[in-house]
């Protein structure tokens, strides 16, 4: 008898039961799929808008977007599949063309990119995260209301915003750094529990202590500080960095929106860009750097959709004009199963990530409308 893990039976039988022994004859005739080396994903979702002229038509304003894309896949011409901000950002994170209006703030009926991971794999919440810049609609990718998913699958969400806010450093200087023991102390972690986010924010206790952990780390190393040009998108990255360096996740998902300044500055928006390139090395670096996390994660990086071909009356940029500047975005693809140094020109979506990341990870978009990007795997 042959024993199968968890992940070689979805790839090439689908779903069983987790921890299942299986003779070959019981799978049938198997799916002979390569065994990869990605056992965890970070997806960036570049929400407000990012044209590729400003990121890979102008290098100098993305240096470690243009590494990544040497050391992996590009793929320069990705079609959007929705014009707002909210369909467009979800339809990346369901693999399919959502249509949304830009001020709608509801969860659809479509399970999402973490519903799969969770449901097909067998993962824990602890192993699924989002990361956002804030906004009370990004709370909605977690996930959607189709019956044979839902919340029971859903992911983590922390917001930058909510987390990293002066609330938090005050309660420190107040009452001092909790310790775990110490009942006096345990009646501060449990104000912080009141503070750390409303809605959908982790819930269960044993995963909120760890985050409380991370947090008062977090702050006294100044992050509650960041300020500026794209805070909430450096925020939202600051966090993806650790909870990649701290928990180790299986999916983590990132969703910027600071990019949207776009419509009153073009100055104001290429400065986002190089702000979040920026903290994108970081998470980079960290994951590089990590010796687990460096063999064994891929990232991806893809605007929702671009913006317009020509500056409007104020100087900025809308998105409204069909021009392919706004409905095509340039896509990188870094890990250790990747191709390095390749451009894909293909024809392919935004709502094929989906697809594409569950395949990867031994799961099934079943729901999902997106191809496969080709070109991919070395």
């Amino acid at each position: 008898m042959t024993h199968i893990t968890r992940r070689n039976i979805l790839r090439t039988a689908g779903a069983v039961s987790a921890g299942a022994l299986l003779a070959p004859s019981m799978l049938g005739a198997p799916l002979f799929v390569p065994e990869r080396k990605t056992q965890r994903v970070v997806l960036i979702a570049m929400a407000g808008g990012v044209r590729t002229r400003e990121t890979f038509g102008m290098p100098d304003n993305v240096p470690n977007l243009v590494a990544m894309a040497k050391e992996g896949v590009l793929y320069p011409k990705l079609r959007t599949s929705n014009l707002g901000h909210f369909g467009a950002t979800m339809s990346i994170f369901t693999g399919l063309a959502e249509a949304r209006g830009i001020r709608e703030n509801a969860r659809g009926p479509d399970p999402t990119i973490f519903e799969y991971l969770r449901k097909d794999l067998g993962l824990d919440k602890g192993d699924v995260w989002v990361t956002t810049s804030g906004g009370a609609q990004q709370v909605n990718y977690s996930y959607g209301l189709h019956p044979e998913y839902g919340p029971q699958y859903g992911a983590n969400i922390l917001d930058g915003d909510g987390i990293f806010n002066r609330e938090f450093e005050e309660l420190l200087e107040r009452w001092g750094k909790p310790k775990a023991a110490d009942p006096e102390e345990q009646k501060i972690l449990e104000r912080l529990r009141r503070g750390m986010g409303k809605g959908d924010a982790v819930k269960d206790a044993e995963q909120q202590a760890r985050v409380e952990e991370y947090i008062l780390n977090e702050l006294t190393r100044g992050t509650s500080d960041i300020r500026g040009a794209a805070a909430g998108d450096r925020k939202a990255l600051r966090l993806a960095r650790n909870l990649m360096s701290i928990f180790k996740p299986k999916m983590l998902g990132v969703v910027l929106q600071n990019a949207d300044i776009a419509h009153s500055s073009y100055n104001g928006y290429v400065e986002v860009v190089r702000q979040n390139d920026a903290a994108i090395g970081e998470l980079m670096a960290a994951i590089r750097e990590d010796e687990e996390l460096a063999t064994t994660t891929a990232v991806f990086v893809c605007p929702e959709f671009g913006r317009d071909a020509d500056l409007n009356a104020r100087r900025g940029l809308d998105h409204g004009d069909g021009s392919d500047d706004l409905r095509t975005v340039g896509c990188a693809a870094w890990g250790p199963d990747f191709k390095q140094g390749a451009t894909v020109t293909a024809d392919h979506k935004t709502i094929d990530l989906t697809t594409t990341i569950c395949e990867l990870m031994g799961a099934k978009a079943k729901l999902a409308k997106g191809g496969r990007l080709s070109g991919l795997y070395s």
